[in-house]
C-alpha cells in the first residue's frame, strides 16, 4: 500500500471545505483524517459531509492527536502565525494558507521558530506554482522563448461587500493586498528570480471596512518591471501578461484555474502565435502531493519559508509606499 501523510485541518473555512480538502482526498500521498472547529457541531457536520473520520471541537485537541502528521491552516490571516507555531510545537508539519502572516515581522518570527524543528516541513500555500500552465510558462521564460522578460502585468479582482467576510475585516488582516495582491508579487519575484528594488503604489481604503479595496503598484526589478492592480470590489477578472524582448506569454486564468476543464496559455513571437492547452487538473491536489512527498522523502519543500518572508517584505514595501 502506498504510504500517505495523515492530515488534520484547522477550521471549516470555505477554502478548506470547498477546495483543499476535496483536492487532498483525491491525491496520491495524502489522507484527510480530521477537522476541527471552535464549534463541535460544525466540525461534526463538516466531517460527515466530507467523509472525514474524526471531528474536534477545538484546534488544540486536533493538534494533540498523535496520528496526525501534517496540518493545513486556512484560518483568517491573523491566526496564520500563532496556529502554525502551535502546530510546530505539537510536532506537526504545516501547509499554511497565504499570506504566511500579517507582515514581514511575523514571517521572520515563523522562519526563526521553524529552525528549532529542522525535521518538520512548513510551506506557504501558493498553489498556482504547481499547475502545469505555470510550470510551462516558467520553462518558456527560462529557455528564452520570449527573449528577456521586461514587463509582467497582472490584474486580479472579485466583488465582495459582505461585512461578515474575513476579507473585509481590517482588524484580522482583511483587504485586497494581503488576500490577492500577494499573487502578482509572488509571480513577479518567481519569474524574475529576484527581489524588487523600488516600489510605487496606491491604495484605496473602504470607508466602512477600513480595508484596501483597490490596490495598484509598480515594482522595479534589476531586469524589468512588474505592474499589478487588485481589487475586492470590481467585476471578477484575472490575467497575467509576460512580455519579453522577443515575444509574449498570456496566462488566461492564472490563479483560480478550474479543476474541471482545460486551461490554456498564449505564446506569441514575431511570426508565431499558438495556444498551449493543459488537461484539467487540480492545482490543490498537486500542491498537497508535492508537500506530502517532501515529508515522505525528507526533501526540501518546493517553496521554502525564505521565499514567504521575501514575499511579505515586498507586500510591506507596497503598503509603505502607499502610506509613507
Amino acid at each position: 500500500m502506498m504510504q500517505k501523510v495523515i492530515w488534520g485541518v484547522l477550521s471549516t473555512a470555505n477554502i478548506a471545505t470547498q477546495k483543499v480538502i476535496p483536492a487532498l482526498q483525491r491525491s496520491q500521498f495524502c489522507e484527510v483524517y480530521a477537522i476541527a472547529s471552535r464549534n463541535i457541531g460544525t466540525a461534526q457536520r463538516t466531517a460527515q459531509a466530507l467523509k472525514i473520520p474524526k471531528a474536534f471541537g477545538s484546534y488544540q485537541e486536533l493538534l494533540a492527536d498523535p496520528k496526525i502528521q501534517a496540518i493545513y491552516n486556512p484560518l483568517p490571516n491573523h491566526l496564520h502565525l500563532p496556529w502554525t507555531l502551535k502546530a510546530l510545537e505539537a510536532g506537526k508539519h504545516v501547509l499554511c494558507e497565504k499570506p504566511i502572516g500579517l507582515d514581514a515581522g511575523e514571517a521572520q518570527a515563523l522562519l526563526i521558530a521553524s529552525q528549532k524543528y529542522p525535521h518538520l516541513k512548513v510551506m506557504e500555500a501558493f498553489m498556482y506554482r504547481f499547475h502545469p500552465q505555470w510550470q510551462r510558462a516558467k520553462q518558456l521564460v527560462e529557455e528564452g522563448e520570449i527573449g528577456d522578460i521586461r514587463v509582467i502585468d497582472t490584474i486580479f479582482s472579485y466583488y465582495n461587500v459582505d461585512p461578515q467576510d474575513v476579507r473585509n475585516q481590517a482588524a484580522i488582516g482583511g483587504g485586497g493586498l494581503l488576500d490577492i495582491g500577494c499573487y502578482p508579487i509572488s509571480v513577479s519575484r518567481w519569474l524574475y528570480q529576484a527581489e524588487p528594488t523600488t516600489v510605487q503604489s496606491w491604495l484605496e481604503i473602504d470607508e466602512q471596512f477600513g480595508t484596501d479595496r483597490l490596490a495598484s503598484a509598480i515594482l522595479t526589478f534589476p531586469k524589468g518591471v512588474a505592474a499589478f492592480t487588485v481589487s475586492t470590489q470590481l467585476y471578477p477578472y484575472q490575467r497575467v501578461q509576460i512580455i519579453g524582448t522577443m515575444g509574449r506569454i498570456e496566462v488566461e486564468i492564472p490563479f483560480n484555474s478550474p479543476n474541471d476543464r482545460a486551461c490554456r496559455i498564449g505564446l506569441q513571437r514575431e511570426k508565431h502565435q499558438e495556444e498551449i492547452h493543459f488537461p484539467a487538473c487540480d492545482q490543490y491536489t498537486l500542491q498537497g502531493d508535492a508537500f506530502a512527498q517532501a515529508i515522505l522523502q525528507g526533501t526540501p519543500v518546493p517553496t521554502p519559508l525564505e521565499d514567504a518572508l521575501a514575499n511579505m517584505q515586498a507586500i510591506d514595501a507596497v503598503r509603505a509606499a502607499a502610506t509613507g
